[in-house]
């Protein structure tokens, strides 16, 4: 028994957990065009990490140029705190058009979309500390899975072609640059979507710079 294992079963990790966990052993690196992004999104009460919830998760998977569009994920969490002044802006929380699942259901649900795959976020930082708060409220580990921000991706490429690396974008803005259509903006999904085919059009221009390679495209 390796000490992978010995420490699977002395934190007596729930099953899905242990099979997450599964997918980074001897893990190895494809080729950029075979490799399988998982772009998502969440719609959250604030953003206080410890003190907000995730009000919902959508994530969009793909290989090369091909969104699979009958594979997307869409979660809506219940909330065991209500907090009225996020009704404005997200309804979610009142309408009864979803259904909605526990905190640990969305867990397991969300790791076993995305497994060992790379995700990509924009403003990866936020949701992913989301997701790690989660996470831990439920005594797991971090997510291990890389990333890849579309924010920081597309100045890198601004700075490959006009040296120019210092201002910040907004994914609206890159929707507008890239001539990218804002469907379902500010949804989980749509979002997800969205950000999906914003990184699509910089791995195009990355490509036609020679510049398509895991040393671009993950974050350092």
């Amino acid at each position: 028994m390796g000490l992978f294992d010995i420490f699977k079963k002395k934190k007596n990790f729930p099953e899905f957990w242990v099979d997450y966990l599964s997918h980074f052993k001897n893990k190895k690196d494809a080729a950029v065009p075979e490799t399988r992004f998982i772009a998502f999104d969440t719609e959250t009460t604030g953003f206080d990490m410890q003190e907000d919830r995730i009000l919902s998760i959508g994530a969009v998977s793909f290989i090369g140029k091909k969104i699979d569009v009958n594979n997307t994920l869409e979660l809506y969490l219940k909330q065991d705190v209500f907090k009225p002044e996020t009704v404005e802006i997200h309804g979610l929380m009142r309408s009864d058009n979803v259904d909605k699942i526990s905190e640990q259901e969305a867990i397991r649900a969300f790791l076993e979309y995305i497994k060992g795959d790379i995700l990509i976020a924009h403003h990866a930082g936020f949701d992913k500390g989301m997701i790690n708060e989660m996470l831990h409220r439920h005594g797991l580990g971090k997510l291990k899975n890389r990333f890849i921000d579309t924010g920081v991706l597309y100045k890198r490429s601004l700075h490959v072609i006009y040296q120019n690396n210092t201002k910040p974008y907004s994914l609206d803005y890159l929707c507008k640059e890239l001539n990218v259509p804002m469907v379902d903006r500010h949804t989980a999904t749509g979002d997800a979507l969205i950000t999906a085919l914003v990184f699509l059009k910089i791995l195009g221009r990355l490509d036609k710079k020679k510049h398509l390679n895991w040393g671009y495209l993950l974050n350092r």
